[in-house]
């Protein structure tokens, strides 16, 4: 969210500096991430007036303009601007004037004409990125003379707020005075809002089929609509100080409003929908060309605002271009409704979108907000666009709206949480001044949330929003009192570090795969293996939770051998997963592959081929590290996912530890591998197990080199 602090002063104005403001919004969980003037450093221009306008004698695309800038003789100056004209209110730099970039006014000649000074475009002052048509015309009403930093109120800052996604009651100059009125025992002073009598009967009607997802609707006719009316440079700048571009009257009132209060809007061209309003989920086969061009094709569980053609709109997300407004609307629709947050949330990243309105319902808009907004909207267009507004129509289902969450704050777990104990009566004011309703109770407080706030839901949350206005830095830094010994190391345990540093000594690289493979794979491989299955998973080859380290590795070497890596030599730990979710197990293992080359690519290097003996003999090297090579035995064996003649199963001390052995033939065929691989899979509770080495003194006596024996 970013805002202008001139704005935001217009609510709430504490007695702290731009900076200030922006720890004290950070320090209160509202990360500010800029603080940025709103246009470039620039001096000596005025708002000036343009007396007259005459062609240049030599250049076609050149007037010799007049300016009154104030100073009381009327000022030469040529223009190059397809625009400019008499009587206009225009930006002039005067002579001795320093513009964004360094640029130096001065007096010049341009084709033999004297210029004292400059006219400026928007993009000339800094005010827009993009290089401007022409130069930026003033309301009639600007003062001449008058510095236009001042005029424009240019010495301001903009700020920039990250917010998470459980404050969307934020995402509005309204939401972050309320904060800031909060955390400086200031009251907030919006603008006054009221209720746009109607001067028309016409209606348009509304109904709602998917009461879940949409309780409250509200929709409003307004005629005589002038589209092609200029927006108010204030709203311009306001807009574009928030980072939204100025498109035409009607979409800039929409966007102010919801920068402003929080409650998207929208506005449909009423010639282009027939029968009614419907808020329903889309059927079957139905498509919807959006505003951006792209058309998509809707999912049953999409919600959508329909006529009886069709679909209008992406509800919450984004509207249609055949109902949108355009150049030739003069009548509008205009829609403020709230939709549940369930019911918006995904459905925009579902289509690749991401717009301001689908940001705002998805955390949560206050149900409460949409009267207020359609009335805020209705004035601001009759100001700006005229036209005439029709009576209100409203289709809400009360048992859908969100319910009223009384939530009890126990004063002794709020003294737990905190370490400190509060006075009640500041815990009280705290609560209260959040907009929270609260009575004071013998164990606690009795809360009621108020409608914008959607994550105040549990006791937990009451003590988050104390501790945040109170301020983190006011509550006591305790150190633990537990002993704090470091409990004594088993030395005869093998670490992970240990092991995983031994295999990279071998020549071995760690690889790190998903805990979750192919469901044909994992049955390819280990075709009686019984693991979950993923509800939601990232994607379809990736829906089973693995029951071996072997798919993942093998996997690995074919994203290797893909990219012509031939001699490939990988490890990974990790654990596997056997059972059904009421009988699951988790083990640890270690796994490993060779594949390719016994040596690396050298002028002097042999062609010989890893086989299993290779790996036996890495896999040894671990065994060894434990001190107890003598509990370890291989036999042959028999593996799913191992060749028949070339496996061996690992006991240790008479138990099933592992297994090593070359890729079974039918396996690889149905991956498409060409070349063999050997792999093992070691227990690691296991491996980890050794022995501590026992000291044997050394013989007194010396050595004995030869030696009798008698038999009588």
């Amino acid at each position: 969210m970013k805002f202008s602090e001139q704005w935001l002063r217009e609510w709430v104005s504490p007695q702290l500096d731009t900076q200030a403001i922006a720890d004290q919004i950070t320090m209160a969980g509202l990360e500010v991430d800029a603080v940025e003037a709103v246009a470039a450093t620039f001096s000596g221009v005025v708002v000036a007036e343009v007396l007259s306008k005459e062609k240049h004698p030599d250049a076609d695309k050149l007037n010799v303009c007049t300016v009154n800038d104030g100073t009381g003789e009327p000022v030469q100056v040529v223009c190059g601007a397809p625009n400019v004209d008499v009587g206009q209110k225009i930006p002039f730099a005067q002579v001795g004037g320093v513009l964004p970039g360094d640029f130096k006014i001065k007096k010049a000649k341009l084709r033999g004409v004297e210029s004292r000074g400059m006219i400026c475009s928007a993009s000339e002052l800094g005010l827009e990125e993009e290089i401007s048509p022409g130069i930026l015309v003033l309301p009639a009403s600007a003062p001449v003379g008058t510095s236009f930093r001042e005029y424009m109120q240019l010495d301001d800052m903009t700020i920039e707020v990250d917010l998470t996604p459980n404050r969307g009651d934020c995402l509005s100059i309204k939401g972050l005075a309320r904060e800031v009125g909060v955390l400086n025992r200031l009251p907030v002073s919006g603008p006054e809002i009221t209720v746009v009598e109607a001067s028309i009967d016409d209606t348009f009607p509304v109904t709602i089929e998917a009461a879940e997802q949409c309780p409250r609707y509200l929709g409003r006719v307004i005629k005589g609509v002038n589209v092609e009316a200029e927006t108010p440079l204030w709203m311009v700048e306001r807009l574009r100080r928030s980072g939204v571009r100025s498109i035409d009257p009607v979409v800039d009132v929409t966007n102010y409003v919801m920068l402003e209060l929080g409650q998207p809007l929208h506005a449909f061209d009423r010639d282009n929908l027939q029968g009614g309003i419907t808020v329903r989920l889309a059927r079957e086969a139905e498509r919807l060309k959006l505003l951006d061009g792209q058309e998509v094709a809707l999912r049953p569980e999409t919600l959508v605002i329909a006529d009886e053609r069709g679909p209008l709109a992406m509800a919450g997300i984004m509207g249609g271009e055949n109902s949108g407004v355009n150049e030739k609307t003069h009548t509008i629709f205009l829609e403020s409704a709230f939709f549940a947050p369930l019911g918006i949330a995904g459905q925009a990243r579902s289509y690749g979108l991401h717009t301001d309105a689908s940001h705002r319902y998805e955390r949560g808009v206050d149900p409460e907000l949409p009267a207020m907004a359609v009335e805020r909207a209705t004035k601001l267009l009759m100001e700006i666009c005229g036209g005439q507004a029709g009576p209100v129509v409203e289709a809400v289902s009360d048992e859908h709206l969100p319910a009223p969450r009384i939530i009890m704050l126990r004063e002794a777990r709020l003294e737990s949480a905190l370490s400190k104990r509060l006075q009640p009566d500041d815990v009280t004011d705290i609560l209260q001044r959040l907009g929270l309703e609260v009575d004071k109770q013998a164990e606690g407080w009795s809360v009621v949330a108020p409608s914008w706030r959607f994550d105040v839901a549990i006791e937990e949350d009451l003590i988050e929003e104390v501790a945040r206005i109170h301020g983190y830095n006011n509550l006591p830094v305790r150190r633990p009192a537990a002993r704090l010994a470091l409990r004594p190391a088993n030395e005869a345990l093998l670490t992970q570090a240990q092991l995983r540093n031994q295999m990279v000594a071998r020549g071995f690289q760690e690889a790190v795969t998903y805990s979750f493979v192919a469901p044909d794979l994992q049955a390819a491989m280990l075709p009686d293996a019984v693991s979950p299955v993923l509800a939601n998973p990232i994607s379809s080859d990736l829906s089973v939770m693995r029951a071996s380290l072997f798919p993942g590795l093998v996997r690995a070497l074919e994203y290797n051998l893909n990219r012509q890596q031939t001699r490939v030599r990988i490890f990974e730990t990790g654990l596997v997963f056997n059972g059904h979710l009421d009988n699951l197990t988790q083990e640890p293992m270690m796994g490993a592959l060779v594949c390719g080359g016994r040596e690396g690519e050298g002028w002097n290097s042999t062609k010989a081929q890893v086989d299993f003996y290779d790996l036996k003999g890495d896999l040894e090297s671990l065994l060894a590290m434990g001190g107890a090579r003598e509990a370890w035995r291989f036999e042959p064996g028999e593996h799913p996912s191992l060749h028949p003649g070339q496996t061996a199963q690992l006991f240790y001390n008479g138990e099933s530890a592992g297994w090593i052995g070359t890729l079974h033939p039918q396996v690889r065929a149905k991956l498409g591998l060409k070349v063999d691989a050997v792999l093992f899979e070691v227990r690691l509770d296991v491996l980890s197990q050794g022995e501590i080495p026992a000291f044997e003194p050394l013989s007194r006596y010396p050595e004995v080199r030869r030696d009798l024996a008698f038999m009588l």
